[in-house]
């Protein structure tokens, strides 16, 4: 799989994640990594390409993007953004601010979509929570600390969890098709 970076379209995509968390109170530094980490991965899933093509190194709190750290520190120091340290359940929390709107002109249906399905899937989980969700991810699994996920990890298939619903909408759908097996 051949991937380029492109650090403008991974700036709008950190603006944008950032926007959105803002009234997350847990949506800091943790939860903003974790976010990126699974969008990118998740359109790798769905149409075969990263959205950023950031590289994401395993960390042991979970998938971070190598170029957050910088190119976070430019956008506070030409003022797009600015980060606000807040309290969260005695925790402190890092927030990046926007102090401008992220250009959406960037990013396809597709890419905009997964974001924000990524978003919803985490809302109401804390930066701890996140974390340990990315930690069962097969890429984050397969390097060492420090090493680079290689977004060919998002194709090796991922454990299913099995719960009531997911069974009850399970046997729904069969049975809307018929599919049931026959008694």
């Amino acid at each position: 799989m051949k991937i380029s970076y492109d650090e403008a379209k991974f700036t709008e995509m950190l603006l944008y994640v950032a926007q959105r968390l803002e009234h997350d109170h847990a949506g800091g530094a943790s939860k903003l990594n974790k976010v990126l980490f699974f969008a990118d991965f998740a359109h790798v899933r769905r149409f075969g390409r990263p959205i950023s093509g950031a590289s994401y190194q395993k960390l042991p709190n979970g998938p971070a993007p190598r170029r957050l750290k910088p190119l976070r520190q430019q956008l506070i120091d030409t003022g797009q953004v600015k980060i606000e340290k807040e309290d969260f359940l005695g925790y402190e929390v890092h927030r990046l601010v926007p102090l401008r709107q992220p250009d959406l002109s960037v990013f396809s249906r597709s890419e905009i979509d997964t974001i924000d399905h990524v978003l919803g899937n985490l809302a109401g989980l804390n930066g701890r929570q996140v974390s340990e969700l990315s930690h069962e991810e097969p890429g984050w699994q397969l390097v060492a600390e420090g090493e680079t996920i290689p977004y060919e990890a998002a194709l090796v298939g991922a454990r299913q969890v099995s719960t009531p619903t997911s069974r009850h909408l399970e046997t729904t759908a069969a049975a809307r098709f018929g599919l049931t097996p026959a008694r």
